[in-house]
């Protein structure tokens, strides 16, 4: 937005600090010469006493004005160099603040001494700019992996309809087969985006929710999978209310245990799902059997489109968005997301949500 020039802080502060020394000088010189004629004693010589003070006046008003113009030049001069060396860390967030907004992201003003108002304000500064980067940066990487994730569906859908158009001995319900379970591959990749878009806006009404209720349905949901992968449930704990969206923290707990239905051993394997509740929290623990993970690993399985082990893709194996979406529902309802290797292989991820206010219980 255009503004009119004005002038500048430090040439205000200037005028300022001059100001208030010269009014300082004034009182100071007022002051001296009331308590002069106060005091001035009677005069018995043939000189009256109104020319002594009249001498004394001119002689007073002469030091006094040498000393207002000392002073003047001193507090501007003074007044400059100090309201400079204060709005110095001032400027160095000004410049700061250019940098960024020309997209250098990675600048930071790190300011050095103690503690103070600037102090604090360059370390919010880059406190800000660090979030900011990293959301940035999280953002590139999501669209990349997006579009390549979007392509590969679509590049097999041509591919399959150029050979349906050069190739008619070849069988077309075959192809029509396939190109089902691309397209419905993109369809899940598309609403998958669409649910973590919509988490990462926190627009819902928060509300109190059993979770030990969302675990009943997901697993209640779940249950063909796991039984076709031979995968058996075991499901524990108290009334757990958290305090969220409904709609959302159950996407949430289905992903959990989806994720850990499918990424778990071949044959005879178990998900462990328990609720809990601490003080001003509620728990979600979800846990596994399955192969084992390096520690290295584990941070990176919250990133869109990852994957713990490469796997091949299989029925059911998901778009590479389930922990991503886990943790972005968990940050719009601020909790905090844990995830754990076991040792014996499997992870263990434990969800800790605000638990809902007390006397809220609308379970059915």
């Amino acid at each position: 937005m255009d503004r009119a020039p004005g002038w500048s802080v430090r040439l205000k502060l200037t005028l300022s600090y001059a100001g208030f020394l010269m009014l300082a000088g004034v009182m100071l010189i007022a002051a001296v010469w009331v308590f002069l004629l106060s005091n001035l004693p009677d005069v018995t010589s043939s000189i009256s006493g109104l020319q002594v003070r009249s001498v004394l006046a001119r002689e007073f008003a002469a030091g006094a004005a040498v000393v207002m113009a000392f002073l003047l030049v001193f507090g501007l001069l003074g007044g400059w160099l100090l309201a400079g060396r204060m709005l110095a860390p001032l400027t160095r967030i000004t410049d700061a603040t250019r940098h960024v907004a020309n997209g250098s992201l990675s600048h930071r003003i790190r300011l050095e001494g103690r503690n103070d108002e600037f102090r604090e304000l360059a370390d919010s500064f880059d406190a800000m700019i660090a979030r900011l980067e990293a959301h940035v940066a999280e953002q590139r990487r999501f669209a990349a992996n997006a579009s390549h994730e979007l392509r590969t569906p679509l590049a097999i859908s041509k591919a399959l309809l150029d050979v349906a158009r050069t190739d008619p001995n070849h069988d077309p319900g075959e192809i029509i087969d396939r190109l089902h379970a691309v397209n419905a591959r993109a369809i899940d990749i598309t609403e998958a985006l669409l649910l973590l878009s919509r988490a990462e806006q926190r627009s819902f009404t928060r509300e109190p929710v059993d979770l030990s209720l969302l675990v009943e349905e997901a697993t209640e949901t779940l249950l063909p999978l796991a039984e076709k992968r031979g995968v058996t449930f075991e499901t524990s704990g108290d009334i757990a209310l958290a305090a969220g969206s409904q709609a959302l923290l159950l996407q949430m707990t289905t992903n959990l245990v989806h994720n850990a239905v499918v990424h778990n051993l071949p044959e005879q394997g178990t998900v462990r799902v328990e609720t809990g509740v601490r003080p001003g929290s509620v728990v979600l623990t979800v846990e596994n059997t399955g192969e084992r993970l390096s520690p290295e690993l584990v941070p990176t399985l919250t990133e869109p489109f990852r994957r713990g082990s490469e796997r091949v893709r299989t029925d059911h194996g998901g778009v590479g968005l389930g922990l991503a979406i886990v943790k972005s529902i968990t940050h719009v309802h601020d909790g905090a997301l844990t995830i754990t290797p076991r040792p014996s292989g499997g992870l263990r991820i434990t969800v800790e949500l605000p638990a809902a206010a007390p006397g809220t219980d609308r379970r059915p």
